[in-house]
């Protein structure tokens, strides 16, 4: 094995965008390329080592970038004026992903056929909404991402197939959100699943999140177990 990785810059009209893309260079031939979408604050280390884990599941990881070549927040005001427009503008966030899903298919290594994408948090609504437009990709993977419909999609069929890793115990995605998104994924006629965590809180997979009395926790557990039931869902979208 031999990770190999690279920045990408790439545009939104002037505004410069910045990805990580990590592959294992002992790969022979292009192989699936799989997105990863930002938590609020913008791509940071952890979004960079999950390409990087992802590459060394045999795909290409690309840690996409939302809002601008070395745009991050430094605390929840900031972070959260970094996404607010994003989810005031929905058509925009949608615009970003799909250019992300360009610039991954771009690439010689990545078998442009077989994409997918993951995100957390905020990137979980980011690649659920990627696969609201109907873009042509496999599979999209939540992880304690928020659930919202965004208003722009009705009607679309998904060509992707979805699979929600959630917290039963989140704050910021409760029960009747839940069930609203599952009457949205009948109505797309989507192949989709979900996965709930007893006990479990948002921001699972984040080591460094540690705030459960704003209802966020890093659960050890129901990390090790998402990542696997991604590992298997990436495994039967891309046979």
């Amino acid at each position: 094995m031999s990770i190999q990785a690279r920045e990408i810059e790439y545009k939104d009209g002037d505004t410069v965008l910045a990805a990580y893309m990590a592959w294992d260079e002992a790969v022979a031939g292009p192989r699936p390329g799989v997105l990863v979408s930002h938590a609020w604050a913008g791509r940071a280390d952890f979004e960079d080592r999950k390409a990087e884990h992802l590459a060394e599941l045999g795909y290409v990881g690309f840690a996409l970038d939302l809002y601008g070549c070395g745009v991050r927040g430094g605390n929840a005001d900031e972070n959260a004026a970094l996404m607010q427009p994003f989810l005031d503008d929905r058509a925009m966030l949608q615009r970003r992903m799909q250019l992300a899903l360009e610039q991954l298919s771009a690439q010689k290594e990545v078998d442009s056929s077989r994409t997918a994408a993951i995100g957390f948090c905020f990137g979980g609504l980011c690649v659920l909404d990627l696969a609201r437009t109907g873009a042509d990709l496999r599979g999209v993977v939540s992880f304690h991402g928020l659930l919202g419909a965004p208003g722009n999609t009705e009607g679309t069929q998904l060509s992707s197939k979805v699979l929600v890793l959630h917290g039963w115990q989140d704050p910021l995605v409760p029960p009747e959100q839940v069930m609203s998104f599952a009457d949205e994924m009948a109505s797309h006629c989507a192949d989709w699943q979900l996965h709930a965590y007893g006990n479990c809180m948002h921001a699972f997979t984040n080591p460094e999140a540690e705030a459960p009395e704003n209802g966020m926790q890093y659960d050890p557990t129901a990390d090790h177990r998402s990542w696997d039931a991604m590992w298997v869902f990436l495994n039967e979208v891309f046979s």
